[in-house]
């Protein structure tokens, strides 16, 4: 089989302006980037508004492994398939950081069949949002650290400021820092650190806000800080959200691209998806929803965190409700599960694992089925994709088959990496039948609730934990953010992806456990409160072999090694 980036490169391109028109999006509402991507206008929210609104479907899965799932493959792979039910399906994704691009992951265009195009443009800076971001995060760095030093008129206190810097590159080395050193005129040291720029709250509110007026709102309500008296400092009194509005106004505009099979699909925000939210933004979710029949959006990693985020912070951003979910599951993923085999980031899959082997899957079903369990706690009907690899074994496959029917859920088994939009008809056609059924979708917890028990909720209805444990810091921090009048704001709880539990190594669906809550941050402009939970990191490190080794460009001009 071709490589990604053969398959991308011979792919046929329609022009924009006709993918466009597939949406009923007029070329006045497009402003080009070359040929590979299009800005679409805001106005076409309004413009698009009276149009009959399409099945909204979130694509999810099951706790992936440290090699992933196929989530963004999939979503491709079914906005694809519904060409073939003569169906109109958007698609609507993350953009790409540039960090994992170059580290262990590798790129975000999903892959063979079920790929956006062309994917260097996506991969590698795309129309900029991502510097856009970058800027006007650490443009509110800067205006916070000369505050302090022209005199400090609103009483920051050095030790409470909670605003670091961003960087859309893996960098360890820039976790901890001290700026500030040098002569009186360069500063005040302080102790500081950088993100990489998926986990600014600058990113996490552009994916968040519904308009304009809305980012400059949100951007306003920024904290950075604490006064001597404990009052918040914000990125409003400290007169920046202005600017750094300004620095956003082409950066809200979503994304225009199209798959390898012409099928549109928006791109827009890539907040992280363990510190933030890990969806694509709802600006595209406003065009998307009444531009086709279904439009398809991604959650970011399994369903205890990406589905449960959209599902009880996006959404209520947005305002809109979902019709069906997918969850997309691997054999590697389920026999993971299992507990037998162990998966490393950037080295090949156990021997042993490669072997057909349908006990395993079984072994590892508890997982699949706390996820189905966890979609329909929203009143949410789920769907299983089960992503095929050439690798897989029939037997397998009826295995997963078997869980479903148990379970009482759809099932289908989707070929879509090898064989495109064809090799998905299966799984559009599951996904259609979803989304006749009522939808009785609701968010799994009030506003009214305490921060404590939201957390706590979350932590035993989605995760399968006894309860919580929150150490002294965390409920410093939960009365402080309690008294302010944050209560009533959404937790998006950080931890490990790679598990039910805040334990990484720990697989399947763990029980007699409890959640550990270490810290409590805010991101009152994002509109949520995030504890976070075990060991996270904020800034990811390189690898030992890191994809930047073997990326590089010919003497044609052309881009060599990514993937």
């Amino acid at each position: 089989m071709p490589s990604d980036l053969a398959i991308s490169r011979a792919a046929t391109r329609r022009p924009l302006t006709e993918v466009a028109a597939d949406m009923g999006i007029g070329a006045h509402l497009l402003e080009p980037y070359g040929n590979a991507a299009a800005k679409i206008s805001l106005g076409a929210i309004d413009e698009l508004r009276d149009r009959p609104r399409a099945k909204y479907v979130v694509v999810s899965a099951i706790t992936p492994t440290p090699l992933g799932s196929g989530k963004t493959t999939t979503a491709i792979g079914l906005g694809q398939g519904f060409r073939q039910i003569d169906k109109l399906g958007i698609v609507a994704i993350r953009q790409p950081s540039m960090g994992p691009v170059f580290g262990i992951k590798g790129g975000a265009a999903g892959g063979g069949y079920a790929q956006v195009v062309p994917m260097e443009a996506l991969n590698l800076h795309l129309t900029g949002d991502m510097h856009a971001v970058t800027a006007a995060h650490n443009l509110l760095s800067a205006m916070i650290g000369n505050h302090i030093h022209k005199g400090n008129r609103l009483g920051l206190d050095p030790h409470q400021i909670t605003w670091r810097r961003v960087l859309d590159v893996n960098d360890r080395e820039l976790r901890n820092i001290i700026t500030g050193l040098g002569t009186p005129d360069d500063g005040n040291p302080l102790q500081t650190g950088f993100d990489i720029s998926a986990a600014s709250e600058v990113m996490a509110l552009l994916s968040l806000c519904t308009s304009l007026r809305d980012l400059r709102e949100r951007m306003g309500r920024i904290v950075v800080g604490y006064n001597g008296d404990g009052d918040p400092v914000t990125a409003e009194t400290l007169k920046v959200a202005g600017a750094m509005t300004v620095m956003l106004k082409d950066a809200i505009k979503p994304n225009l691209m199209q798959t390898v099979e012409q099928t549109p699909v928006l791109v827009h925000a890539g907040p992280f998806g363990n510190i933030a939210t890990g969806n694509s933004s709802v600006v595209a979710d406003l065009i998307g929803i009444h531009a086709g029949d279904y439009l398809i959006t991604e959650a970011g990693f399994g369903a205890d965190i990406g589905a449960e985020k959209f599902f009880n912070i996006k959404c209520r951003a947005s305002g809109l409700t979902p019709d069906a979910a997918v969850i997309v599951a691997t054999v590697r993923d389920l026999k993971t599960h299992s507990s037998k085999y162990r998966v490393v980031a950037g080295r090949p899959l156990p021997a042993e694992m490669l072997a057909e082997n349908p006990d395993d899957i079984f072994a590892g079903a508890a997982n699949l089925r706390q996820q189905i369990a966890n979609i329909r706690k929203h009143g949410v009907t789920p769907v299983i994709a089960v992503n095929a690899f050439p690798t897989d074994h029939d037997s397998e496959h009826r295995a997963i088959m078997d869980i479903a029917a148990e379970e009482g859920v759809r099932v289908a088994i989707s070929h879509h990496f090898t064989e495109g939009g064809r090799g998905a008809a299966e799984l559009a056609e599951a996904v259609a039948e979803a989304c006749t059924e009522p939808s009785s979708y609701h968010r799994l917890y009030p506003d009214e609730l305490s921060l404590v028990d939201k957390i706590d909720l979350i932590a035993r209805e989605m995760y399968g934990a006894d309860g919580v444990d929150i150490s002294p810091l965390a409920a410093r921090q939960l009365d402080r953010y309690e008294q302010a009048g944050f209560g009533n704001l959404p937790v998006c709880i950080a931890k490990t992806h790679l598990s039910l539990s805040a334990d990484p190594s720990i697989k399947g669906a763990p029980t007699g456990w409890r959640l550990p809550v270490r810290e409590v941050r805010a991101s009152i402009g994002a509109g949520f409160i995030y504890p976070i939970c075990g060991d996270m990191r904020t800034m990811p490190g390189l690898s030992s072999a890191p994809a930047a080794e073997h990326i590089d460009i010919d003497e044609n001009g052309e881009i060599v090694g990514l993937s």
